[in-house]
């Protein structure tokens, strides 16, 4: 028994057993059902507050861990371990307020990857940088318990618990405390879709799932059957306590539109009633962003106004403008941003012709596909922003994220193929952009490292089928077997992890410094961060390749193409701000209605007159 066991509760729910026990430290306790809460059982036992490892057994079975475990020191398959959360020590001297969305510049990074270490102790080592780069707010990829040591961390099956390798509860404490140190925020990216093919025990609770939907990875996640609503419960509990427990200000919701959710009140409405209730008793700007795939603004619009409230959602269509703008791709998805629609001919002919058209129409209007025919769907897709009612930080707009990197059959970056005057013209629109920019980890300096899937499963036949699954994936695009990584091998994840080296060396070096002068514009300049999607106005010229983005008495100037171009700024007196690929160019003011931009290179320029 553990040194300072006292009377400790335990509940449980689990409607389908008959009789259940609570294995504390190695000694069994029968659990007895709440009269008030059927399906519930609960049990008080000698049990130390903040180090004992425990189970249930569920009528005499094997000892399963805890649904709401907050720690799996052996693993997913492993017992739970108490934890005392109000035993941590939080910096004293830190008074946090929170860092609310609006405004601010959101960094994403996987912790496995991150360093070379890959734990929450050296990331926090590396926060520095951030600071010195600008962000705002820190965005962790999904840090649950899975199987092994590596992963993306999408697979994760225990959703109150942290991966232990990581560095555990107190791990991701001190990850927190540091960042918040420094003025950082953090959101963590949470996953309520699904649960990973390896150490998911849920069904043997109760009916966490269901066959009334299906999903990619099987029976849905039962938000709206019989049981459904202590499975939300579940789900939302898990939410608060990453907002609580942990003192992160937000979280990211992963594949919102995989919700399968028929009920009259939607799950996310829910949810997001219940982060703004914790928000108000904190004090704190709490706020959550989803990633969905329906181009819808009700997700964002307010519940009073018939929405789901949350405060933003990624948007895709932005990024397949730029990324196509920037290099040509034209396949899959990636068409109707190239300009190459097929389809039925009227369903086609209001797309934009060219990808800076496709680009031009993202930045004014949110969205390419709002009601519009997608060629990749064969139907018509999404739903038009009001633009007077939405804001533009209710967007997140990036040049790369995980997805958009590591789902490539070689994880390449932009840096691979793209030179870095081109790199730099993405930034620039991206960060002075009405959306709430987000910047992929090592995206700022142009890592030359890949980011490739990867996953250390310890089931042998799993590990195989997601071998030759990611292998066949590819092949019918034209990739051979052995040009694929392999998502198993340590290589992957170590041709994976950032080179810190890098940011010392050109061309590394400039395209760094550039980023940060780009945040630091939008710090000095607040007409940099005007969410006004109506006030927005773009001028480009397709055969040329040249894009200029008006907002206000600020214009961003890119010329994508391999010659000089002369660009129109609808000014006569020009105060360039900050340029890249232009040696030689102007810091102060002239008199000109154009800017002369070298090839591949980008300018933000203040126009008067």
């Amino acid at each position: 028994m553990a040194a300072r066991a006292t009377a400790h509760p335990f509940r449980l729910w689990a409607p389908e057993a008959g009789h259940v026990e609570v294995e504390v430290d190695g000694a069994r306790h029968p659990m007895h059902p709440e009269p008030d809460r059927p399906g519930w059982w609960r049990a008080e036992a000698p049990a130390d507050p903040g180090g004992s490892d425990y189970g249930f057994r569920l009528d005499g079975g094997d000892l399963l861990p805890d649904p709401r475990s907050a720690r799996q020191p052996h693993g997913p398959d492993g017992p739970s371990r108490l934890v005392d959360h109000g035993a941590f020590p939080w910096s004293p001297d830190v008074v946090w307020h929170g860092r609310a969305l609006p405004g601010s510049v959101l960094y994403e990074l996987h912790v496995g990857t991150f360093t070379p270490e890959g734990t929450f102790d050296a990331a926090a080592a590396r926060l520095d940088h951030l600071v010195e780069l600008g962000v705002d707010l820190v965005e962790l990829m999904p840090v649950c318990p899975f199987p092994g040591r590596h992963g993306w961390g999408y697979d994760g099956v225990s959703l109150w618990a942290v991966h232990e390798p990581y560095g555990g509860p107190d791990g991701l404490k001190r990850f927190v405390d540091a960042a918040h140190r420094r003025g950082l925020g953090v959101v963590l990216d949470v996953v309520h879709n699904h649960l990973g093919p390896a150490g998911n025990h849920l069904p043997r609770f109760g009916p966490y799932f269901t066959d009334r939907h299906h999903t990619p990875w099987g029976a849905a996640v039962n938000l709206d059957a019989p049981g459904s609503d202590e499975v939300r419960e579940y789900l939302i509990g898990s939410a608060l306590a990453w907002l609580r427990d942990y003192r992160i200000d937000g979280l990211r919701l992963d594949a919102v539109h995989a919700l399968a959710d028929d009920r009259a009140t939607p799950f996310l409405e829910e949810l997001s009633r219940a982060v703004d209730r914790l928000g108000a008793a904190t004090g704190r700007p709490l706020f959550l962003v989803a990633e969905s795939d329906l181009n819808d603004p009700r997700t964002t619009a307010p519940r009073e106004a018939g929405g789901l409230g949350l405060a933003a959602q990624w948007s895709d269509d932005f990024h397949h403008a730029l990324h196509t703008a920037l290099t040509g791709e034209d396949q899959g998805y990636y068409a109707d941003f190239a300009g190459k629609p097929s389809g039925p001919p009227h369903a086609v002919a209001g797309l934009p012709r060219g990808p800076l058209g496709a680009l031009a129409r993202t930045l004014t209007r949110g969205w390419l596909h709002d009601g519009t025919w997608s060629s990749f769907r064969q139907r018509t897709h999404g739903r038009p922003l009001d633009l007077h009612r939405t804001p533009g930080h209710r967007l997140l707009g990036y040049l790369q994220t995980h997805d958009q990197v590591g789902n490539r059959a070689l994880g390449d970056r932009l840096s691979a193929t793209v030179a870095p005057g081109l790199l730099a013209a993405g930034a620039a629109l991206v960060l002075t952009s009405p959306f709430t920019p987000m910047l992929f980890m090592g995206e700022e300096w142009g890592a030359a490292t890949p980011w490739q899937y990867f996953t250390d499963h310890t089931d042998p036949d799993l590990a195989e089928a997601v071998r030759q699954g990611r292998r066949r994936e590819f092949a019918g695009h034209g990739w051979k077997a052995d040009e694929i990584p392999d998502p198993q091998a340590a290589s992957t994840v170590a041709a994976s992890t950032l080179d810190w080296s890098e940011p010392d060396r050109e061309p590394h070096r400039a395209l760094l410094a550039w980023y940060r002068k780009l945040i630091a514009l939008r710090r000095a300049h607040p007409g940099l961060t005007d969410p006004d999607l109506s006030a927005v106005e773009v001028s480009f010229d397709e055969g040329e390749r040249w894009l200029v983005v008006h907002r206000g008495p600020y214009r961003t100037a890119v010329n994508l193409s391999s010659a000089p171009r002369t660009v129109p700024l609808g000014g006569t007196r020009t105060e360039v701000l900050a340029a890249f690929g232009c040696d030689g160019a102007p810091g102060g003011g002239g008199r000109r209605d154009g800017l002369a931009l070298p090839p591949a290179s980008a300018a933000v320029v203040r126009v008067g007159g």
